[in-house]
Order: structure tokens, then C-alpha cells, then sequence
């Protein structure tokens, strides 16, 4: 069965929000980085966000597009809120999951 993750990344000075989706969280970190470092016209790779500090798991895949959905469509300040309730410190939480 698979997991679904929909994930916040953020630059390395914290200013730019990046929300997404995925089934394999690990993949998707080295694909966001490897955009950066091939200077790929991507959201996130302009904005050089590689730094994951926030994620939620689902079991389907409906839940999760639905979440990221909503998360994409609140302001700057709701998505800190979230981010907030479990990385109140904003640490990068890449190195869990994968070393780049």
C-alpha cells in the first residue's frame, strides 16, 4: 500500500513556501535539488527550495491532493501556523529522510 506526502519545502533563508505532493518523499527531496543544481525554470528550484519542514502522510491519494489543494490556497501566514505545530524552530527536516 502506498503513503502519499504532502510536503512544505522553504530556501535556505527561510522566505520562500513551496507546497507538493508525493508517493515517495525520499525521490522527491533529490529531484528538487538536482532542479536547483541543472537551473530548471520550476517554482522550486528558482527559488532554490530544497529544504523540507513540513510533511503529512495519507494512505490515499484523493486525501492528499485534496490537502495540498488546500494548503496552496492559504496566505503565508496560515501555512507558518501549520508549520508551526510540529517544527516551531522551522529545522530542516531533509536529513530524515534522504542526505543531500
Amino acid at each position: 500500500m502506498s503513503k502519499y506526502y504532502v510536503y512544505i519545502l522553504t530556501n535556505k533563508n527561510k522566505t520562500v513556501l513551496y507546497t507538493g505532493i508525493t508517493n515517495d518523499l525520499s525521490r522527491r527531496l533529490i529531484e528538487h535539488n538536482e532542479s536547483i543544481n541543472n537551473n530548471k525554470r520550476a517554482f522550486a528550484a528558482k527559488y532554490k527550495c530544497k529544504h523540507l519542514i513540513y510533511y503529512e502522510v495519507y494512505d490515499w491519494v484523493q486525501e492528499a491532493i485534496s490537502r495540498e489543494k488546500e494548503i496552496k490556497g492559504w496566505v503565508r501566514f496560515k501555512k507558518v501556523e501549520l508549520i508551526k505545530t510540529t517544527n516551531p524552530n522551522f529545522e530542516f527536516l531533509e536529513d530524515g529522510f534522504i542526505n543531500i
